[in-house]
């Protein structure tokens, strides 16, 4: 079968032409919206390295040649590319079906797929095990057996053409140190680039952020500034959160102006790249013998947005003090009482807790009552009162998913004492002395530490 690229206005007309006899093809028709390829997400990436760092053991990396030429299609495709975003140089070019030649290869060979995750593979032994995650043509890899390793190698050069690339040092921007006594993770590399593409390389650096108290706001009567150049600097700065949770808060924020940026607004962007200049390398520490117990704090502030008085939310996962994942959101609504900001946080953070727990099945690890961290005690008694009352009502349903997790004993939460709560570092502006704590305590370190 082929695959045609067709322009906009061609697409638009075939499918004018072909809907109005979908229901006579019987199936014959397939809408274009299915072209969805599983891609994996930056959480099951630092989970992966996560649990390698715990086991002990190296993690590899292939690049498969030509990728997309090995899918093979089994209909006739038509394509068009997404509205704005044609490349006036490569009109024809598209993507296809490579993930379901690989994942149906994989599974021939006795590879099961994540049970939630779709890009995770792994072969289990009676000793040993092989897991393999994949992002569209790279593959990382590793075995608690060396001599999987090689056995793997040839698997996949019986079916393809691939270039081996050794061990795991860089991957998605990311570099990647391994280690005997762990693997470290960071952007040193990314934040240089930054700098040096916003003219931000002899600025002088900052300790910290943000300085509290926060004043923030739309700045209405401000002076305008280059919208292209704001959200430029925001979208870079998003990515580097894949391994700097330290600048998640302060991101987040400033991206919430990118619809009209005012100077005060690029004063505060420019505030994180000269604190980025100060702490180009610092990244994520996965020590190899710091356990792999999962918890989570969640935390809220109250009326913090200066804008619309709304609250952020924060929280994070560890997995033996290993960060794996973490959030800053807003909240949706305005609330005039702390113990639902809390609530709702800690609602928030339960799903990312369960998906985790569910994830872990894959590596043949079974949790329960995983613990929450909460400093707020009245959060707390809600979610371990079944019966709703006037104090709750007010609180929408979907919020009360966490009451029935704590029912059934997936979860706990505990109280933590304010000084403690690790995911503070996710909803406000914060002094030099607890930003630099809060940032050790999540296993953040600079690589001559």
């Amino acid at each position: 079968m082929k695959l045609k690229m067709l322009k906009n206005e061609d697409f638009r007309t075939f499918r004018a032409a072909v809907t109005p006899r979908v229901s006579a093809l019987a199936g014959c028709y397939i809408d274009y919206d299915e072209t969805f390829a599983h891609v994996a997400r930056l959480e099951p990436i630092r989970l992966f390295l996560a649990y390698a760092a715990h086991m002990n053991f190296k993690v590899f990396q292939m690049d498969i040649k030509n990728a997309f030429l090995n899918g093979k299609l089994n209909e006739e495709v038509y394509v068009a590319h997404p509205p704005n975003f044609v490349d006036p140089k490569f009109p024809d070019h598209a993507p296809r079906a490579w993930y379901d030649n690989l994942s149906t290869f994989l599974l021939s060979k006795g590879f099961e797929r994540g049970k939630i995750d779709s890009t995770l593979f792994l072969k289990k032994y009676p000793k040993h095990i092989i897991l393999l995650q994949i992002y569209v043509d790279d593959i990382i890899f590793g075995s608690t057996n060396p001599k999987l390793y090689e056995k793997f190698e040839l698997l996949m050069k019986t079916e393809y053409k691939l270039s081996m690339m050794g061990e795991l040092t860089y991957f998605l921007g990311i570099q990647i140190k391994q280690s005997e006594k762990g693997i470290f993770i960071n952007q040193g590399k990314y934040v240089h680039d930054m700098l040096k593409k916003f003219h931000l390389t002899s600025c002088t650096p900052m300790k910290t952020l943000m300085a509290p108290p926060l004043l923030l706001d739309k700045d209405s009567n401000g002076k305008p500034i280059d919208v292209t150049l704001y959200r430029g600097m925001i979208g870079s700065l998003l990515y580097l959160t894949a391994s700097r949770s330290d600048i998640m808060y302060s991101t987040c924020l400033c991206a919430h102006n990118q619809a009209e940026p005012k100077e005060s607004h690029l004063t505060t962007v420019k505030r994180i790249f000269r604190y980025l200049k100060g702490t180009p390398n610092l990244g994520l520490w996965y020590a190899k013998d710091s356990g792999f117990d999962l918890n989570a704090y969640s935390d809220s502030d109250f009326a913090g947005c200066k804008i619309d008085t709304k609250n952020t939310t924060g929280g994070c996962q560890l997995l033996g003090g290993k960060l794996v994942s973490w959030i800053s959101k807003k909240q949706n609504f305005v609330s005039t009482s702390t113990a639902k900001v809390e609530y709702v946080a800690a609602g928030i953070c339960c799903p990312e807790v369960l998906w985790m727990r569910n994830q872990l099945q894959n590596y043949d690890i079974q949790l329960s009552k995983i613990p929450i961290y909460c400093d707020n005690i009245s959060a707390i008694a809600i979610a371990n009162n079944p019966v709703l009352h006037s104090k709750t009502k007010h609180i929408e349903v979907r919020y009360h998913f966490i009451r029935d997790h704590v029912m059934n004993g997936d979860i706990e939460l505990h109280f933590i004492p304010t000084e403690y709560q690790l995911a503070d570092l996710f909803t406000k502006p914060l002094d030099v002395t607890r930003f630099n704590m809060l940032i050790r305590e999540l296993g953040k370190l600079n690589p001559d530490e």
